[in-house]
């Protein structure tokens, strides 16, 4: 989850709320791509998770990724909560997984290359610990009290508020994993079509993606549990956003939304002031019980806008939050999968003509049936399968014709990036069957197996 935004000053006027995300726009040629993935660590005897502290800790991953590799420790009084070096930074989320947000680049090669040298990284740091860190999008045998919180004031706060609006919020914040990818816009037009695309198409990205079969050591009967918790945590700032596909929808209608979403903090002088269940609505009029007679900033706009959780999400840019964490080949083909999509108009027509004729139900129930059943999930008339296999070929098309080389020239293009993609629709198969076929096989039920078959 995000540090503390850098927004800019006081909020004069309501118009600054949309302008704020206005100023996202940019020119195609400055489109970039922003990769981030969260991973589990553990002890590599015990299997147990990392606490904060101590010789074998996330704190300790922490301190050697800014001795031996340069990075700037981020510090919340005196923890050490995150790093920064070069446009990107590592972070904590609420159960002490380790993730990345790496730097806006304007390439897929250039993305994976930063995935792979900080994984490369880690495991450096990690070998002298004892420690090894394994990508999946739910924990397979860790308990909730098995996962320490890790000491951020953020953390603190939205712990105990989960708990009160959603069954499954705190299971999130300890025991889940995503890969997500941050593309820009070119015009509020362009960010509206993208939009409705991403959130049609986030079940296809969570079907394909399905990497969380197991929960308490056994089977959960779903594909990607992680994209199960979310559908039970927070109605007010979860789901598919209908509102998205109506008329008039843009910057204004998104600014609607988010202060309609109950706060969580304020931030001041490092530290989080507690906020929860009240109005941004409120705060614009300097009535914040937190903050009597204070006026917002939009940094305050910018903290509370991280604190929506919908399928896909606008800042100065779109998230896409539909994926399980996973290997690391299925970290760049997330990216590739929603470049090609995004960053080509023919492709992004051809994916808006695909699903346009769609209701909210319909992406509701895909959504649903795609963390049930992953590719095999059918909704209507509509296979997963074949959704997916018609969004990978329009994404390797928007790759072709974005026709960025790698490799000093040697690679034409970023399409060999969708190849893990393209088995699971050539199979059938995602990294989730793939799992449970080695439960019920070769692991005999035995899931401890899951970290030295699956470590990175």
């Amino acid at each position: 989850m995000s540090i503390p935004q850098s927004g800019g000053g006081p909020i004069e006027h309501h118009d600054q709320l949309a302008e704020y995300l206005a100023s996202g726009c940019k020119p195609k040629d400055q489109w970039r791509i922003g990769t981030e993935h969260e991973k589990f660590g553990y002890c590599r005897d015990t299997l147990a998770p990392l606490p904060y502290d101590g010789p074998r800790s996330i704190k300790a991953v922490l301190e050697g990724m800014a001795q031996r590799f340069g990075w700037t420790p981020v510090l919340e009084g005196d923890h050490i909560i995150g790093l920064t070096k070069d446009g990107a930074n590592v972070s904590l989320e609420p159960g002490g997984q380790l993730e990345l947000s790496g730097a806006p680049l304007e390439t897929i090669h250039q993305t994976c290359d930063e995935v792979n040298d900080h994984l490369r990284d880690v495991r450096e740091v990690a070998d002298r610990l004892g420690v090894e860190f394994i990508g999946l999008g739910a924990a397979p045998i860790w308990r909730h009290e098995d996962m320490p919180l890790m000491p951020k004031g953020r953390y603190k706060l939205m712990d105990g508020y989960m708990q009160s609006v959603g069954t499954m919020g705190t299971t999130m914040m300890r025991r889940t994993c995503t890969v997500q990818v941050n593309l820009d816009f070119g015009s509020e037009a362009d960010m509206v079509q993208k939009m409705r695309v991403a959130l049609a198409l986030q079940p296809v990205a969570t079907a394909l993606f399905a990497n969380s079969p197991f929960l308490d050591g056994k089977p959960n009967g779903h594909k990607s549990w992680r994209a199960r918790v979310w559908r039970d945590l927070d109605p007010a700032r979860t789901g598919m956003l209908p509102f998205a596909f109506e008329d008039g929808f843009g910057f204004e209608a998104w600014v609607q939304y988010v202060l309609d979403v109950p706060m969580y903090f304020v931030y001041r002088d490092g530290k989080y002031i507690n906020a929860l269940g009240q109005s941004f609505r409120d705060f614009l009029k300097g009535q914040l019980p937190a903050l009597p007679g204070e006026m917002p900033t939009l940094s305050d706009w910018a903290d509370h806008l991280t604190t929506v959780f919908p399928e896909a999400r606008v800042k100065k840019y779109i998230e896409m939050r539909g994926a399980d964490g996973g290997p690391w080949r299925r970290l760049c083909a997330l990216s590739a999968f929603w470049v090609g999509l995004m960053y080509d108009q023919s492709a992004l027509d051809a994916a808006w003509d695909l699903v346009k004729g769609w209701d909210g139900e319909t992406r509701d129930a895909l959504r649903v049936a795609a963390s049930v059943d992953g590719l095999q999930a059918v909704v209507g008339k509509i296979r997963m399968h074949d959704l997916a296999r018609e969004a990978v070929a329009m994404s390797e098309a928007g790759l072709k014709a974005r026709a960025r080389p790698g490799a000093g020239g040697l690679i034409t293009d970023e399409t060999h990036f969708l190849n893990a993609l393209k088995d699971s629709v050539e199979t059938g198969r995602v990294p989730a069957d793939e799992l449970l076929e080695h439960f019920n096989g070769d692991w005999a039920g035995d899931l401890t197996r899951i970290y030295d078959s699956y470590r990175y």
